[in-house]
């Protein structure tokens, strides 16, 4: 993700402008998306295991899912990815119905009520001669997620940070000409806020 920074800031202000919500919008999905890479590379490394640690699998692919989904949620600028941003990160690729599994997945896997892992039934055993004399609790174990399902969620992401970070570099240039415009005294009005600087606790 680009900066226009050209030199350490002596103090930062906040800037709450329309076109400076929708930068700090679209820098939030830059990083939900590089969340959902991070995860699924973890989950590559994970799944080539021997015996993949299931608790680490399924909470890394429910963050890729829930990230990646919050990424096409509109938030308070209106900034949300949409259709035609797959038909642009993946032209030709059908990107929109990897799309649409994605979200069934995250429903799946964020149901407030039902585990993702299991499916349990009750069932009565029966005696030789045909009476109940028993109740048994089974269970079905679901599916882990496959390394090709993985590696296509990685390539979607990666696709569209790509397009995410040219729109951020658009609306960097876009502030920036806008505060270029403000006088000292308009910059004094504005809040200050505290800024890690790179070489913060070394």
């Amino acid at each position: 993700m680009p900066s226009n920074a050209t030199e350490t800031p002596i103090v930062a202000r906040r800037l709450d402008t329309p076109s400076a919500e929708v930068l700090a919008d679209l820098a939030e999905v830059f990083e939900e998306l590089q969340t959902v890479l991070r995860c699924c590379e973890r989950l590559v490394a994970e799944l080539a295991e021997e015996a993949p640690d299931d608790v680490l699998v399924e909470g890394l692919w429910t963050m890729a899912l829930l990230g990646y989904a919050r990424c096409f949620s509109p938030r308070g600028s209106g900034v949300a990815l949409g259709a035609d941003d797959l038909d642009a990160a993946l032209p030709g690729h059908d990107a929109g119905s990897w799309h649409a599994i994605l979200l069934q997945l995250r429903d799946h896997h964020a149901d407030p009520a039902r585990s993702p892992r299991e499916r349990f039934t009750v069932a009565v055993t029966r005696s030789a001669q045909g009476t109940a004399n028993g109740v048994a609790v089974t269970s079905a174990r679901q599916p882990r997620v496959d390394d090709l399902t993985v590696r296509q969620t990685g390539a979607l992401a990666y696709a569209l940070i790509g397009l995410v970070d040219q729109r951020i570099e658009s609306q960097q240039q876009q502030v920036s000409e806008e505060v270029g415009r403000l006088s000292a005294a308009e910059l004094d009005g504005l809040e200050s806020i505290d800024v890690a600087s790179d070489d913060a606790g070394s």
